[in-house]
């Protein structure tokens, strides 16, 4: 008597991410599901690439993806990202009130720009596919929390 095993589906290669060309679109093959191989290509415009990389930004930073602005560029086939925001702090008379609240917001401008910059990196380069050489966050101004809102 002899025992069929069914096919497992094929894992797209680590590389099959989505690329930025300078066509201004990004790009990848589609391959293999099932065992069997899909000729074709999935395209994400540049417009559509910065407004997701504008939203990762907003969320990184807390501010309304409307106040943010992204500059992409290709960096050597990777994709340099460059943001403009302002940042969202506490009021500095809940600062004198509370001096242990600037910590509890995560820190520093310095400190939560660098965070920020981490995860604008890592997600978007999660949510994109791309290969992300460098991000560069300016912070433009600040956002102003309302007195009883902390994060």
């Amino acid at each position: 008597m002899s025992t069929v095993t069914p096919s497992r589906p094929v894992a797209p290669k680590p590389d099959a991410g989505v690329r930025p060309t300078t066509s201004g679109h990004a790009s990848t093959s589609a391959s293999g599901t099932l065992g069997h191989s899909a000729a074709g290509h999935t395209r994400i415009t540049a417009r559509a690439l910065n407004r997701l990389m504008e939203a990762v930004a907003a969320e990184a930073l807390g501010v309304a993806a409307r106040s943010v602005s992204v500059d992409l560029a290709d960096d050597a086939g990777r994709l340099a990202v460059t943001v403009r925001s302002p940042l969202r702090v506490v009021s500095l008379a809940q600062v004198t009130r509370e001096p242990g609240i600037v910590a509890r917001t995560g820190g520093t401008l310095l400190d939560r720009a660098t965070a920020a910059q981490q995860r604008i990196r890592s997600l978007g380069a999660s949510l994109s596919g791309s290969d992300i050489s460098t991000v560069t966050v300016r912070l433009t101004g600040i956002d102003i929390q309302p007195e009883g809102r902390t994060s």
